[in-house]
């Protein structure tokens, strides 16, 4: 799940020493280069887990799925809370990570990072659930509880924002979405309005009577993008191309499983078996409201769109900044070797290609 504080994160920037997992392994198939990529509980990170059970990819080094050896890669696939991802890409314990677009401007300051995969966005999945509170006018004067410096600010904000109001005259609490989605299904009266994403949503709406969605992500589609992003060291080390190429392809062929009929209810299920034990029909909805971008043509078309490069992230980088989660603004760049974040689309290129 998308737990983070970028303050903390920010911070553990500073821990940076160089240090990298891309070296050659001594096991599996002959000699070949091992990198490493921690993911979290997430819809379209929760992919990677899937790809380890259906054989694409070995979550060991030593051992190597099927695309592991067509790429000529060992990947090591480290499942952790996000969180402790984001302090592993920080302290360059891990070569890549699954994380959002707003949470990757920080360890950037301190990683050359390339982003070179978006995995999914949000249209839907963050939510302004309350109780008791029936429009935008009416939640003034009643705090809404979420996890600040997240998502979860940045959607509350924003959908007020193109709601027309001032995000400064509504109060944002923090607190663990867990905990504010717990209160609110068990009846606390104090919690009339949390910021929360699935599975909080999908839960607190079945299990707390008079539970709605004030407002929700679909008002700010592809601002919230859930990503890939690998070190620039990393990609620069022998075989970091093909790594990026193995993880790419490994979430396309899932989503192939995902699209085809014959064998969707069961990728379904194996990735809700990842993302909070949900069960067939819970996931139809999640994977509606965190919409993946399944093929390359897809996600290259989000990291070439004007709108996403001249609107979008300044908007991300903006809102970081002036919310202290970070000290400075990254350089941001698109297709730009010496940006500290670059979303480069080359490699979704290259696996469209069959290289």
């Amino acid at each position: 799940m998308r737990f983070g504080n970028l303050a903390a994160c920010a911070a553990l920037v500073a821990l940076v020493v160089g240090c990298n997992s891309g070296t050659p392994a001594g096991g599996g198939e002959g000699d070949v280069p091992v990198f490493s990529l921690a993911w979290s509980e997430y819809p379209s990170w929760s992919v990677f887990g899937v790809a380890h059970e259906k054989g694409l990819l070995h979550k060991d080094e030593g051992q190597m799925g099927e695309l592991e050896k067509k790429w000529g890669v060992d990947i090591v696939l480290v499942q952790a809370d996000y969180d402790s991802c984001l302090s592993q890409y920080g302290n360059s314990t891990v070569d890549a990570v699954c994380m959002t677009n707003m949470d990757s401007l920080a360890p950037a300051t301190g990683r050359d990072s390339v982003a070179i995969l978006p995995t999914s966005t949000s249209v839907g999945a963050d939510a302004c659930i309350t109780v008791g509170v029936d429009s935008i006018e009416a939640l003034k004067g009643t705090p809404t509880y979420g996890l600040e410096k997240s998502v979860s600010q940045y959607a509350f904000e924003r959908c007020l924002e193109l709601e027309g109001a001032n995000p400064k005259d509504y109060e944002f609490k923090n607190m663990d979405p867990g905990v504010a989605a717990q209160a609110m299904q068990t009846g606390d009266e104090a919690m009339k309005s949390i910021m929360v994403w699935n599975p909080f949503v999908l839960q607190t709406l079945r299990d707390r009577d008079g539970a709605k969605r004030l407002f929700d992500s679909r008002k700010i589609p592809e601002e919230i993008i859930d990503m890939v992003v690998v070190s620039k060291a990393s990609l620069a080390k022998p075989g970091g191309d093909k790594f990026a190429g193995a993880v790419i392809d490994a979430f396309y062929e899932v989503n192939k499983m995902l699209e085809d009929d014959s064998t969707r209810a069961d990728t379904l299920k194996a990735l809700g078996e990842k993302f909070s034990s949900l069960g067939v029909e819970d996931m139809e909805v999640v994977v509606q409201e965190t919409k993946m971008y399944p093929t390359p043509a897809d996600g290259i078309a989000l990291f070439e769109n004007k709108d996403f490069q001249e609107k979008t992230m300044p908007t991300v980088v903006d809102f970081c900044v002036t919310h202290d989660i970070v000290d400075e603004k990254s350089s941001i760049g698109f297709g730009k070797v010496d940006a500290q974040l670059n979303f480069d689309a080359s490699y979704m290129k290259q696996v469209e290609a069959g290289k």
